[in-house]
């Protein structure tokens, strides 16, 4: 009992430790020199080392478009980050990805409630993480799931499906890619809980 007691704080420290705080911003209150497209999902602002932050995140939902005659769908994901120099937001990197033109059903959206900015490894870098679904397809297979995580100018990408339970689980495999390989455990280690966390997340609902 006496070593559950020491351990339970310290976990406490570690968990807290890890988080940075961040301001949410209304789409109102956003610099005029900044543009976005899409819809805007967070918006926040928080501080680090390197200075003051602001990250958006967007989705377009659902969009039809003609292709050769043919009704097609497509969806796109964008994430936004800029650096405050001199009162001036620049843009510090910045994420695209989407389903192309479709014939059957289309998915593009963030998983709720996973945007989050940290410093697992308490080096005064925050890590913001980014975590989605994107597919087309017409049955009920599962859907490529991803995990993009950016640290000052790098990127680490998680790449895998969801798993869905018919008759057995299918999917939930995923993969690191070289940047994550070779980054602190930490990273991996939150990657994965993540993953975890929201691996039978269905984005049909």
């Amino acid at each position: 009992m006496r070593s559950f007691a020491f351990i339970l704080p310290l976990l406490i420290v570690q968990t807290v430790s890890a988080q940075i705080k961040i301001t949410n911003i209304d789409k109102n209150e956003l610099p005029k020199t900044i543009t976005y497209k899409g819809h805007i999902i967070n918006a926040v602002k928080y501080t680090d080392n390197e200075g003051e932050h602001l990250v958006i995140t967007t989705e377009t939902g659902i969009v039809n478009v003609k292709e050769v005659g043919e009704d097609m769908k497509k969806a796109d994901l964008y994430a936004y980050s800029y650096l405050n120099s001199g009162n001036v937001f620049k843009l510090s990197w910045q994420m695209h990805d989407l389903v192309p033109s479709c014939p059957v059903d289309v998915i593009g959206k963030y998983i709720p409630g996973t945007f989050a900015v940290t410093d697992v490894n308490n080096d005064g870098k925050a890590e913001v993480w980014l975590m989605y679904i994107i597919t087309c397809q017409g049955d009920a297979s599962p859907c490529t799931m991803k995990i993009i995580m950016h640290s000052g100018d790098k990127k680490y990408a998680m790449r895998g499906t969801n798993q869905v339970k018919l008759d057995k689980a299918y999917g939930g495999e995923y993969t690191f890619d070289d940047a994550f390989k070779n980054a602190p455990k930490l990273f991996r280690d939150y990657a994965q809980q993540l993953w975890k966390k929201n691996i039978l997340y269905n984005a049909w609902h």
